[in-house]
């Protein structure tokens, strides 16, 4: 047999490329927790404002991180930001909009 069969370690679900992307990872970062702003004050419909905000420029960090991430971890991380976002933002624009 020309090839041997190997178990390969490196492609788990959280697996990097072992080099450093810090833009990457600060837009998933920022995604995150404005996403978790956003699902979170969407729930009080006094909050409306803030959740239909940071829901809105969640969905655009987001939207950038993912054109320009590189490992599958950052995109993971990045559309459960980018989801908990968009809900934060269509239920903050249910609630009274961007404007009020």
């Amino acid at each position: 047999m020309a090839q041997a069969m190997r178990p390969d370690p490196g492609h788990s679900l959280f697996a990097t490329d072992g080099k450093p992307h810090p833009l990457q990872d600060a837009l998933m970062g920022v995604t995150l927790a404005l996403g978790i702003l956003a699902f979170v004050t969407a729930q009080f419909h006094n909050l409306h404002l803030l959740s239909s905000w940071s829901g809105l420029i969640g969905i655009l960090t987001g939207a950038y991180g993912q054109f320009i991430s590189v490992t599958t971890r950052e995109r993971f991380l990045m559309i459960i930001g980018l989801g908990a976002s968009a809900v934060g933002f269509y239920l903050g624009m249910a609630h009274g909009g961007l404007f009020g």
